[in-house]
């Protein structure tokens, strides 16, 4: 199957999910799962807050689907996500049995489906899902990349008030030395 307007509105729904995340501090991915033509599952990156690992937002989507389905498989649905799946999104994706993975940026550190490593075409696995990458990357990049750069200039802007702090709490060391040495010594030094 190839992309198209269909594949770049259901990116727009998983777009909105990301943005979701970023709202309460998570890395913005965002993933929904499709059935003809309607959204049976939905889900954003939750793993910081929800002290969960496993709270990627393609887990959480495929956990909404397949509860709406009340089955595990989902051989007649289609995965959107904003950002390239890891290893574990993918393991699950298989297991679900999913049709097609739509996903946008891709991910040269974790990525599953083709950066690092592409476990959708390892033929030693019995189900092969359609994985295809790069639709609305720019917009998909463009998100991850604001939300990086805000949090490296919170992070300095830490570091800067952290610094003047320790600065405006440092003890005047020259009172210090003079109790350590000889009255005498230091009237010499100071001439």
């Amino acid at each position: 199957m190839s992309v198209d307007s269909t594949d770049q509105m259901f990116m727009r729904a998983a777009l909105q999910q990301a943005q979701n995340a970023q709202l309460v501090g998570e890395v913005p991915v965002g993933a929904i799962v499709v059935r003809d033509g309607k959204i049976i599952g939905a889900g954003f990156n939750q793993p910081i807050g929800s002290h969960d690992p496993t709270s990627h937002a393609e887990i959480i989507a495929l956990r909404q689907a397949a509860h709406s389905s009340a089955n595990y498989r989902l051989p007649d649905c289609d995965l959107y996500v904003t950002l390239e799946p890891c290893a574990m999104c993918v393991g699950a994706m298989l297991h679900a049995r999913l049709r097609r993975v739509v996903f946008g940026a891709f991910d040269r550190k974790t990525g599953a489906a083709g950066s690092v490593v592409n476990l959708f075409s390892e033929v030693a696995i019995n189900h092969h899902t359609e994985a295809i990458g790069g639709v609305m990357a720019a917009e998909s990049v463009a998100l991850l990349r604001g939300f990086f750069e805000e949090r490296r200039a919170k992070r300095a802007q830490a570091m800067e008030r952290n610094a003047a702090v320790a600065v405006t709490r440092m003890p005047d060391l020259s009172t210090t030395i003079v109790t350590d040495i000889d009255m005498a010594e230091w009237n010499a030094a100071k001439q």
